[in-house]
């Protein structure tokens, strides 16, 4: 039987022949693109803060944060008293007391809490201060004992009236640091010598406690003869 003849390639009544290979590859999806993230709000300290103290009431956030606005810093007390000791300190300051200087007009209290005015000690007669670092110590003792001691000396020349003569306290040393024996926040043991008046005649800084009366009963006698 003969053969029919093969259909031509490029005929038009024939179909097209699809390529295997074509044929064999995937169907590709189209890509979608991914959504955009939406946008959220940071959530601040500040916010954490409010919705914290809101959560489980009915109070509005806002009130919750104008409370803590209104909070004054930390500390803020504190730097204004220490400004306020500050200019009272520098309120109270006097000047520096030197040779030839007068005594200042100021208070003090003597030890019976009585007002003792700085700028009378020697308006009568000549006066004698001393300073002592620490009460109740023997180097105290010894100052303080040798000007009771010298007493009847120091009546001849008109520099004492009475025993016990007064003891003066000074707690923020004012007037010790006006006489230059109060730096670095301590007292030194010291003598100075107002003549009638109240003018200053001699000092000395630092003194021992056991020359201290002696010399100063020697400079009075010295400046009176």
């Amino acid at each position: 039987m003969p053969r029919k003849p093969a259909a031509s390639a490029g005929g038009d009544d024939a179909a097209p022949r699809r390529s295997g290979r074509i044929a064999s590859q995937p169907k590709t999806e189209e890509v979608k693109p991914a959504p955009k993230p939406r946008a959220t709000k940071k959530r601040t300290v500040d916010d954490a803060n409010v919705a914290d103290a809101g959560e489980g009431d009915d109070a509005p956030k806002g009130k919750a944060k104008k409370a803590k606005a209104d909070t004054p810093a930390e500390g803020e007390g504190a730097t204004e008293e220490a400004a306020a000791e500050e200019a009272s300190d520098a309120v109270e300051a006097l000047a520096p007391i030197d040779i030839g200087d007068s005594l200042p007009n100021y208070v003090l209290k003597n030890e019976k809490g009585e007002d003792i005015q700085v700028g009378d000690i020697a308006e009568e007669q000549g006066a004698v201060i001393f300073l002592v670092p620490k009460a109740d110590t023997p180097g105290c003792t010894t100052q303080a004992c040798g000007f009771r001691d010298q007493y009847s000396g120091f009546s001849e020349v008109n520099y004492a009236k009475e025993l016990p003569y007064s003891l003066i306290s000074d707690p923020k040393r004012v007037l010790i640091s006006a006489l230059g024996a109060g730096e670095g926040g301590k007292t030194k043991r010291s003598h100075f010598i107002f003549e009638k008046g109240g003018k200053l005649v001699d000092k000395k800084i630092p003194v021992k406690p056991a020359d201290s009366p002696k010399l100063a009963l020697e400079f009075i006698k010295g400046s009176s003869s």
